[in-house]
């Protein structure tokens, strides 16, 4: 056939794009197909819609499995192109031969046979490659009914693949060190971590740098032997400075803030190193990655992080941003462990400094106690003493010096509570009690002070259904705590202690038709030494810790403390705690301890309650009384009254 006839023969291959026009400058006659004149019918039609198409499609033809592919299918060919055009299909892509092997000879036996997403490894590219495609294998009838090819459309998913499975290392990476606490832990997590990613990260490496930049100590590797040529334990970075270029990335400077981090490429691992063995493939690693993991308030890196690149993946625009994103995942992790330890430092340091204040207080609330205990004890047999009695003007100053003392006396107490509350040495005893019947008890010391203040004191506790396990100390504090408060705040109507329960709880409330609170000062109402400022009171003295002790107090008993409150009208405190015992510590129920007696423990409140009404009662009097201060002279004057007279430092004479 002459050169006209043949390329005559060949006009159906025109429209074939540039794989046509390599099908046509091809001799055929030297494949097992023969010449294109020769070709059957059948294959002519194959080729020419495989041609037509966009889709990637191989044609393998006869039983020398001769492979005919289009435009599309072209790029899968790599470097393998244009010689693959016309080659057995086995032998050109015998190193997938173990993926696609059996799903041909299922086709050429006349079954079509797919596969979804299939791993196999291709050298196309000078190298073994890890790919993945979704492909088909289908047979072709030819003229005589058998099975004269395969037809075979082809779809690359690798960069989708590889995708997937990269973010999942970053997923795992993020979720396996959210909970470290430290950066020693923080690289131990991460390798675990990115120990199970091998194909991706055949080997990483973890090195902390030394403040000086002279030393790299090893924390944390995954793929190869600590201590091996690639991996040693320490590096002395003046002795080597070339190794895994710590040296160079240990004096960069000004990377604690820049948001991409730095990094450096290492190249010809082998050449370096000498061959050695890292999972999953054969063959030694030849690139890795160094980041520099910077750390906030650090001038230069804390250390650096090494990751090597697989093998059989180039290291391509796609896996770089992996490594671009791995960088800063390690970074995140080791940097947020860092803050983690800064905050536990700062904590410790204000614990300190808390234990600190803590012992100061129950120190110098001890060094009080001792003097103010033996200076009120002669003044009490003073007052007492019928053998040698005082004079009335005396006695009044006594009662004076008696009254402040008692007040003195319960805020070093209070204080000295708050200090075993906070070191956990408060001696806590859990008694079953009557309740109600100690709590009005309790109510009750205070009518005196509040009917000389003409208030109504109003007390509502019936029997409850049974005895209510409470530390009888603690009770009398929060009880005496809220009467003082609302009385201190109060000046006309009444002062209502009520104690109900409700469900599973027992309720005390302290309702009084004072002056109310705030709604802005409610939340930090117990608050420590939190005071509400521009409000009348029957005093501006106080310390502000009286209804913070309330409420730990009320915490120790598994309770809550709440206030409702409307300014103008009046407050109410309600103390909820729970019925039995379950809720308190089993060895606290029960146990033996001196108790103090309701009236020596109640003194000091009403005391300061009657210091108050003392106060008042000179502040409206101070320009009208006249009192004598002689001795000799008669005294028919209340204690409140001379109470005040006692308090000036200017003598006073008067006429009654």
């Amino acid at each position: 056939m002459s050169g006209n006839e043949k390329s005559a023969a060949a006009d159906w291959l025109k429209s074939g794009g540039e794989m046509g026009k390599v099908i046509r400058s091809m001799d055929w006659s030297k494949t097992p197909l023969g010449s294109i004149e020769s070709w059957p019918q059948s294959l002519r039609t194959t080729v020419s819609l495989c041609l037509a198409s966009n889709f990637p499609i191989n044609i393998v033809w006869g039983p020398g499995r001769v492979q005919i592919y289009n435009d599309g299918y072209w790029p899968i060919c790599g470097d393998k192109h244009p010689h693959s055009m016309g080659q057995d299909y086995k032998e050109c892509w015998l190193s997938a031969w173990d993926a696609v092997g059996e799903p041909c000879e299922r086709a050429t036996a006349g079954e079509t046979a797919f596969l979804e997403n299939q791993r196999m490894f291709l050298d196309r590219n000078g190298y073994l490659e890890e790919t993945f495609f979704t492909f088909s294998l289908s047979p072709i009838r030819d003229e005589t009914g058998g099975v004269g090819g395969l037809f075979h459309p082809v779809t690359e998913m690798t960069q989708q693949t590889l995708a997937e499975r990269r973010l999942k290392v970053l997923r795992d990476l993020a979720e396996r060190t959210a909970d470290a606490k430290t950066i020693e832990e923080a690289c131990r997590l991460s390798a675990e971590a990115l120990a199970a990613h091998e194909l991706d990260l055949p080997f990483t490496l973890f090195y902390r740098l030394a403040p000086d930049g002279k030393q790299a100590d090893l924390v944390g590797t995954t793929g190869l032997k600590p201590g091996s040529a690639a991996c040693p334990t320490v590096v002395d970075l003046e002795a080597s400075p070339e190794l895994w270029a710590l040296a160079e990335v240990a004096q960069w400077s000004g990377v604690v803030r820049g948001a991409s981090g730095q990094t450096r490429q290492i190249d010809d691992l082998e050449q370096r190193f000498g061959p050695f063995e890292c999972s999953p493939y054969p063959e030694t690693p030849k690139s890795a990655i160094a980041f520099a993991i910077a750390l906030p308030g650090l001038t230069h890196p804390w250390g650096v992080f090494v990751a090597g690149v697989s093998p059989r993946r180039a290291l391509d625009e796609f896996y770089q941003t992996f490594y671009t994103l791995l960088g800063k995942s390690v970074t995140t992790a080791i940097s947020n462990a860092h803050a983690y330890e800064e905050k536990r430092k700062r904590a410790e340091a204000l614990a300190e400094l808390d234990r600190a204040k803590t012992t100061f207080f129950s120190n110098v609330s001890h060094e009080f106690r001792t003097p103010l205990t033996l200076m009120l004890g002669p003044v009490e047999d003073a007052l007492t003493d019928r053998d040698n009695p005082l004079s009335p003007p005396q006695r009044q100053r006594i009662e004076v010096m008696q009254r402040n003392g008692l007040r003195l006396l319960k805020l070093v107490n209070t204080l000295l509570d708050f200090s075993r509350i906070d070191s956990d040495r408060f001696q806590c005893v859990y008694d079953p009690t009557d309740l109600a019947t100690f709590t009005a008890e309790l109510a009750s010391v205070f009518r005196s002070a509040i009917e000389k203040a003409n208030l109504r004191l109003v007390v509502d506790c019936p029997p409850l259904a049974e005895p209510i396990y409470v530390e009888r100390e603690m009770w009398e504090k929060i009880v005496l705590n809220l009467l003082s408060n609302a009385f201190k705040f109060t000046f006309t109507g009444e002062i209502t202690v009520r104690l109900h329960q409700v469900g599973h709880q027992v309720e005390l409330a302290v309702k009084d038709t004072g002056i109310g609170i705030p709604s802005k000062e409610i939340p930090r109402l117990f608050e420590r030494f939190h005071r509400v400022k521009g409000v009348q009171g029957r005093t501006f003295e106080g310390s502000g810790i009286g209804l913070a002790l309330v409420q730990e107090l009320v915490k120790l008993h598994g309770g809550t403390v709440r206030v409702s409150s409307v300014e103008g009208e009046g407050s109410c405190f309600r103390v909820s705690i729970p019925t039995g015992c379950a809720h308190l510590p089993p060895e606290r129920i029960g146990a033996t301890r001196t108790m103090t007696s309701t009236a020596i423990g109640a003194s000091p409140y009403v005391e300061e309650a009657l210091q108050w009404l003392t106060k008042e009662a000179g502040e409206q009097g101070r320009k009208e009384l006249l009192i004598p201060l002689c001795p000799s002279a008669p005294l028919p004057l209340c204690p409140v009254l001379l109470g005040f007279c006692l308090s000036m430092t200017m003598p006073i004479c008067a006429t009654m």
